[in-house]
């Protein structure tokens, strides 16, 4: 690099240096307020939970509405959710259950979701990350719900309609998938495992480059890729997190069948989120198995202008051909339309329980 550059480049790197220090200073003084908040719910005996949703959703709001650029809006809600994360450990730590071991898609969805200044705790199974929650073991967790390839994650569905936990929030994720390996090549390779969702978003490619490897289902693809760093016949798909985390190569990078793979995940507690001005409601219906009872169940919400992002339906397990409704509407519970509609749907469905109502992303 020229001399003439370096001395262009000097001021400017000292100005950036310079607000480094006031923004540190800054972030200080944030910390300090937010312990200060701590300590006056602690002397008024009001200890809530530590986690606000609907607050942390309306400061990250406001904060990208006020932001003139060129900071990327994108960029302020990944920053403020680190720092909103930092500040809330300081007041008190928050255990965050999810489908481990480490690597997985939803321990990464989990630090994207509630910052990384939290404790993890890996779970064997989505039974498990449900269970530690309602335990008291963990105080959220975070779960797969859908995927824009395969679908529902239905085993997740299945455990919000019997959980007494609440839907908190949501996270969607790009999901790119990897094939890894210990040396970074299939030479000696005699199977590849994955969690059977991911084996399916890669079965084009699979058949298209290994077909005649068997495929082995795994109970996440963090837990293909531990089985993989043990045994060098075995290569896993997982997400690029899981390579470093358990000391494999990447093989191929990006093998999804659909390029824009995505899953969405919910975090779920015990918590009951507040208006953030910007809201989904979450639910579950059953009708009476006649004609025209599903038509009858959705007619509340169109009257009340209440606008459904989502329908998805469950076998009952009754042996009668009955479904759950799984169905998110926009606006939260307490809106003055939803609440008239959720009324008028009580008086006519043969269940309806509502799973919760979040700041909607």
């Amino acid at each position: 690099m020229d001399d003439d550059l370096q001395r262009k480049l000097r001021p400017l790197r000292d100005r950036i240096d310079a607000l480094d220090a006031q923004i540190l200073d800054l972030l200080s003084q944030r910390a300090r307020a937010a312990q200060e908040v701590g300590e006056a719910k602690h002397a008024a005996h009001a200890d809530g939970p530590v986690l606000r949703p609907e607050r942390e959703a309306e400061v990250i709001r406001r904060l990208q509405q006020l932001n003139p650029g060129p900071f990327p809006a994108a960029g302020v809600a990944s920053v403020w959710t680190e720092i909103i994360s930092a500040c809330r450990g300081l007041e008190r730590g928050m255990t965050v259950a999810y489908l481990g071991p480490q690597g997985s898609f939803s321990e990464q969805a989990a630090l994207e979701h509630f910052g990384h200044a939290v404790q993890k705790l890996p779970c064997v199974s989505f039974d498990e990350v449900f269970r530690a929650v309602e335990a008291g073991q963990a105080d959220v967790g975070m779960v797969p719900v859908e995927n824009s390839t395969e679908g529902a994650v239905n085993r997740s569905l299945d455990l919000l309609l019997n959980t007494p936990l609440r839907i908190l929030g949501e996270r969607s994720l790009v999901i790119r998938h990897c094939l890894m390996s210990q040396s970074g090549n299939m030479d000696g390779i005699k199977t590849i495992s994955a969690h059977p969702q991911a084996l399916a978003q890669c079965q084009g490619w699979l058949t298209r480059n290994y077909p005649d490897l068997e495929r082995v289902a795994a109970a996440s693809n963090s837990e293909a890729a531990r089985v993989a760093a043990a045994d060098p016949t075995i290569a896993a798909i997982a997400g690029e997190v899981a390579a470093p985390a358990w000391n494999l190569q990447v093989v191929s990078a990006g093998i999804q069948d659909d390029p824009h793979n995505r899953t969405r995940f919910l975090a779920i507690g015990n918590i009951e989120p507040l208006v953030s001005g910007k809201d989904k409601t979450s639910l579950i219906l059953a009708v009476p198995n006649r004609a025209g009872a599903v038509y009858e169940m959705l007619a509340p919400l169109a009257a009340n202008g209440v606008s459904m992002t989502r329908f998805e339906s469950r076998p009952a397990r009754t042996g009668e051909w009955e479904y759950y409704f799984y169905v998110d509407v926009l606006g939260h519970r307490n809106d003055p339309n939803v609440a008239l509609a959720l009324d008028t749907l009580r008086a006519q469905v043969a269940y309806l329980k509502v799973l919760g109502s979040y700041p909607a992303p």
